[in-house]
């Protein structure tokens, strides 16, 4: 598909463990569109993961073509895919992953000095994300004193500081109670709907999956429905 941001064909990936080999991805196949927000679901050891840290240049294939915003991943060198990483991907986890001793601004910070890109003022459409997301006021404060969903929240915004292609999020409502979880998956699909954000979430959670345009499972190592 020429117009898609994230293209995946007989995706493999098998794992050395002690003396046995461990088939992670068994020919996955995938296709995202650009603006796309697509949930991804299965049991445990479907496969999910292994494809969710391939396609953020995480880890690197066994073999199969995987493509991400046009770059052939299986080709980079592990620069390469740390370049990617910081220029085309962005990460949200089920743990929010913020450092303690940082205001929730510094956080937002650190991943543009990863980047090697210059700190300074957010530039107008992040200021504008940052209200979309309702943390606005709270920069100023350290996560102890955030919420849950206030947390989760300040992690998307330093996922999407870099202004990625395409932003990747494994459970990201899973540390979260039934309110806070609503109001992250609500700020995801008005990050897609409002500024046309490709977004990339496992989910276990149906209700959550349902804030998608598309949902595909996962089984053994390959997507039963793309």
């Amino acid at each position: 598909m020429s117009d898609s941001i994230i293209s995946v064909q007989d995706l493999r990936k098998v794992y050395r463990v002690g003396e046995l080999d461990v088939a992670a991805l068994r020919g996955a196949n995938l296709e995202v569109p650009k603006g796309e927000f697509l949930a991804i679901v299965g049991p445990s050891g479907s496969g999910k993961s292994t494809l969710f840290y391939i396609l953020g240049g995480l880890a690197k294939p066994t073999s199969g073509k995987v493509a991400v915003g046009g770059e052939d991943l299986a080709s980079l060198t592990d620069s390469g895919r740390t370049r990617l990483r910081r220029s085309k991907v962005g990460f949200v986890f089920q743990r929010y992953n913020l450092l303690p001793t940082l205001t929730a601004l510094g956080n937002i910070e650190i991943a543009r000095y990863i980047a090697g890109r210059q700190t300074g003022p957010l530039d107008k459409s992040f200021l504008e994300l940052l209200r979309l997301l309702r943390i606005e006021n709270r920069l100023d404060h350290k996560p102890r004193a955030l919420s849950g969903g206030e947390q989760q929240r300040v992690a998307i915004a330093r996922a999407l500081v870099n202004h990625p292609a395409i932003l990747l999020a494994d459970e990201p409502t899973g540390n979260l109670d039934t309110e806070n979880a609503t109001a992250v998956l609500d700020v995801l699909r008005d990050l897609n709907e409002r500024l046309g954000q490709t977004i990339l979430m496992i989910t276990h959670n149906p209700e959550a999956a349902a804030y998608a345009h598309r949902t595909v499972r996962m089984r053994d190592g390959r997507v039963l429905d793309n």
